[in-house]
C-alpha cells in the first residue's frame, strides 16, 4: 500500500482525470444537494429564518407523523430481534425437526421484499385481500379492514426485515465455541443459562448492527406506511413524498427530512459508542465448531417446534398464494376463488405480450442494468486510487461517498430536485428534474457506498507482490491494472453488480420521487395496483410482476451465493465466482439490498448496505 502524501500522488495522470471527474461528482451529487437542503430550509431569502420550524410544528401532521416514525422504529426494534433471534437459534443452533426446511422458509424474504412484499401482503390481508375473503366466511362481524394502520404495518415490517438476522446474526452464531457450552454445561448451566449467559454475549455486536438497521428502517420506512398504513398511520417518508409535491409546503418536506437525517446521524455515534463499550469473545483458545443443541425439556421443545413451524406458514403463505394466484384469471382472484384446474399462463402472456404490461418491466431492467454497470465500472478506479494511496484527502473522499448511508433516501431525492429543477453551471445549466437522467443518477448514488466497501475488500485481498513484480520489470500502471488487478477483483465486481441489479428492480422508495411520467420502473407500477380503483387485470398483474422478481431474484442470489455454499465445494468455490472475498481470505455476505439500505423502505445499512426493504 502506498501512503506517499498528495502530491505523490498527484504525479499519476490516471489520478488526476480520476480525481477530477471523482471531485465533480461528489459536489454535484453528493454534498452540494444535500447542503441546498439546508440553504432551502433555514436561509431562503438569504437569511436566517425558522420559519419552516414553525410551520412544522404548527402541522399537527407532520406531528403526528414524527410521533408515528419513532414509535415505528422503536417497536420494530423489538419486535425484529425477538422473531429475528428465534429463527437463527431454531435453524442454526437448536436441534429442530425440518430445520432446512424452515431456513427455506424464512429465507423467503432474500428473494421477496420492497414495495412487492408490502403490496403482496395487501393483496392476501387487506381489505380486498384472498385471507380477508376467507375469514369473513367464518367471522361475519370481522371488519374488512382489520389489516391496516399500525398493527399491519408493524406486522409486514418485523417480517420483512429479519433477513439481516439471517445473514449476519447466522454467521455469528457459527462462530461461538463448542468448548465454552461444554465447559458450562459441566458446570451445572441449564440449556437457558447457556444461551442467555454465554451464546448472546457473544452475539453482542452484530445485534447492535442490526438493531440499528432496523431502527434506521422504521424511521425511514416508505412503502409499509404507505399501502398498509392508511389514514390513521403514516409516517415520515410518505409525509415528505406528501408535502414535497406542494411548494408551499416543500419547506416542510425538507426539514422532516433533515430531521430524518439528523435522527440517522445521531443514532448511528450513539449506538456505534455504545457497543464499543464492551468485550465480547470466547476464552477458548482451541475453537471446535458448534454442534446443534438438544432441549432437554420435553414441553419447551414442543412449544418451540410449534413456533417455529407457525413463523414457518407467515413466511412462506404470502409467497405461495401469490405464486398460485399468478395462474388464476382475473375474476376469481377478485372473488378469492382458487381453482387448480382453471390455472393457466393467460396472466404471463397478458404482462409479457403486451407492451403496456411488459413497458415497466422493461424500464426498470433498463435503469438498473445501467445503475449496476456505472456503479461498478465507475468504483473500480476509484476504489482503486483510495486502496493505493492512503492519505489526508483518501481519506476525506472515502467518507464523502459514504454520505448515501448516512443520510435517508427521502432527504437526497429531495435535495437533487430542490437543487437541479432550474438550471444549474454544475450540470451545465440542464434542468435534471422531471428527466429520465435524474432518477438513473440517485440510483448510481445509493449503491456506491455498498459497492465501494465491497470493492475495497477486493482490492485488499489481492496479493501486493504480484503488483510489485510487474512494476520492476517494467509494466506501467494501466497493464498492472488491466492485467493483474481487474482479474482479481472481476469476480467481486461481477457478484456486486448483479445484487446491485437484484435491489433496484423493484424501488419504490426513490423511483416515486424521482421517476418520469411516461416511464414508470415497476415499483411505481406495482404500488398503483394496490389501490382499490385499478382494474382486475391489474392485480393479476402484479402476482406476475411478483413471481418474475422471485426468480431474477433468486437466480442471482444462487449465482452469488449458492453455489459457494453447496456441501464439499466450500473452500474452492470461495475463491472463484461465487462469493466476494475479503481480506484475510474470508468471504462476506452482502446483503441483497434490501436498499438496501435499511428502512427501507425497510431499509438496512450495514458492513456491506444490506438490503432487505420494506418501505
Amino acid at each position: 500500500m502506498n501512503r506517499s502524501g498528495v502530491r505523490g500522488m498527484l504525479r499519476s495522470p490516471f489520478v488526476i482525470v480520476t480525481g477530477v471527474v471523482l471531485a465533480w461528482f461528489v459536489v454535484t451529487f453528493l454534498v452540494w444537494p444535500n447542503a441546498n437542503l439546508l440553504i432551502a430550509t433555514f436561509f431562503p431569502d438569504g437569511t436566517l429564518t425558522l420559519r419552516a420550524v414553525d410551520k412544522l410544528i404548527s402541522s399537527e401532521r407532520a406531528m403526528r407523523s414524527l410521533t408515528n416514525s419513532f414509535l415505528l422504529a422503536v417497536v420494530l426494534s423489538v419486535t425484529v430481534n425477538a422473531v429475528g433471534i428465534f429463527i437463527v437459534l431454531v435453524t442454526k443452533y437448536f436441534d429442530i425437526k425440518g430445520a432446512r426446511l424452515l431456513w427455506f422458509g424464512y429465507a423467503s424474504t432474500f428473494i421477496y421484499g420492497g414495495i412487492v412484499l408490502a403490496a403482496g401482503y395487501k393483496f392476501i390481508y387487506g381489505e380486498n385481500g384472498i385471507a380477508t375473503d376467507v375469514l369473513l366466511r367464518f367471522f361475519p362481524g370481522l371488519d374488512p379492514a382489520w389489516f391496516t394502520g399500525f398493527f399491519a404495518v408493524v406486522f409486514v415490517m418485523t417480517f420483512a426485515t429479519t433477513t439481516n438476522h439471517m445473514l449476519f446474526v447466522s454467521g455469528a452464531l457459527g462462530k461461538v465455541d463448542q468448548q465454552t457450552l461444554e465447559a458450562a454445561k459441566s458446570m451445572g448451566a441449564s440449556d437457558w443459562t447457556i444461551l442467555w449467559r454465554v451464546v448472546l454475549p457473544m452475539l453482542r455486536p452484530v445485534l447492535f448492527a442490526v438493531t440499528i438497521l432496523t431502527f434506521l428502517g422504521g424511521l425511514g420506512a416508505l412503502s409499509a406506511p404507505q399501502v398498509l398504513g392508511g389514514r390513521e398511520f403514516q409516517t415520515i417518508a410518505p409525509m415528505i413524498l406528501t408535502f414535497s409535491t406542494s411548494l408551499t409546503s416543500r419547506d416542510i418536506a425538507a426539514l422532516l427530512a433533515l430531521v430524518l437525517g439528523v435522527a440517522t446521524i445521531v443514532l448511528l455515534v450513539v449506538l456505534t459508542r455504545v457497543e464499543k463499550g464492551g468485550t465480547y469473545f470466547s476464552l477458548s483458545k482451541v475453537s471446535s465448531e458448534l454442534v446443534k443443541q438438544k432441549i432437554s425439556n420435553p414441553v419447551v421443545n414442543v412449544v418451540v417446534h410449534v413456533l417455529a413451524y407457525a413463523l414457518f406458514a407467515v413466511y412462506t403463505l404470502p409467497v405461495v398464494l401469490i405464486v398460485l394466484y399468478s395462474f388464476v384469471d382475473s375474476r376469481a382472484i377478485e372473488s378469492g376463488e382458487l381453482s387448480f384446474g382453471a390455472m393457466s399462463l393467460d396472466n404471463y402472456a397478458r404482462v409479457l405480450g403486451q407492451s403496456s404490461g411488459l413497458r415497466p418491466f422493461i424500464v426498470s431492467v433498463v435503469y438498473s442494468g445501467l445503475a449496476a454497470v456505472i456503479s461498478v465500472v465507475g468504483l473500480i478506479f476509484v476504489t482503486r486510487i483510495l486502496s493505493k494511496y492512503r492519505n489526508w484527502l483518501t481519506t476525506a473522499v472515502e467518507y464523502l461517498l459514504h454520505i448515501p448511508w448516512i443520510l435517508p433516501a427521502t432527504m437526497i431525492a429531495l435535495g437533487l430536485i430542490m437543487s437541479y429543477d432550474h438550471p444549474n453551471l454544475l450540470v451545465g445549466n440542464i434542468v435534471l428534474t422531471g428527466t429520465t437522467v435524474i432518477l438513473l443518477i440517485s440510483f448510481v448514488i445509493g449503491k456506491i457506498p455498498f459497492t465501494l466497501r465491497l470493492l475495497k475488500a477486493s482490492f485488499a485481498s489481492v496479493n501486493d507482490t504480484l503488483e510489485e513484480a510487474a512494476s520492476l520489470m517494467g509494466a506501467r500502471m494501466m497493464y498492472i491494472f488491466r492485467r493483474i488487478l481487474m482479474p482479481a477483483v472481476l469476480p467481486t465486481a461481477l457478484a456486486v453488480g448483479a445484487l446491485n441489479f437484484n435491489s433496484l428492480l423493484d424501488d419504490y422508495d426513490t423511483a416515486v420521487f424521482l421517476a418520469h411520467p411516461l416511464f414508470q420502473p415497476l415499483g411505481l407500477v406495482i404500488k398503483a395496483n394496490t389501490d382499490g380503483a385499478v382494474s382486475l387485470d391489474a392485480r393479476a398483474n402484479t402476482f406476475v410482476y411478483t413471481v418474475l422478481l422471485m426468480v431474477i431474484t433468486g437466480v442471482t442470489m444462487y449465482l452469488v451465493y449458492g453455489r459457494a455454499m453447496r456441501p464439499g465445494k466450500g473452500r474452492r468455490r470461495r475463491a472463484g465466482r461465487g462469493v466476494l472475498p475479503t481480506s484475510g481470505g474470508a468471504s462476506v455476505a452482502p446483503v441483497p439490498d434490501a436498499s438496501t439500505r435499511p428502512g427501507a423502505g425497510v431499509t438496512a445499512r450495514t458492513a456491506t448496505q444490506p438490503s432487505a426493504e420494506v418501505a
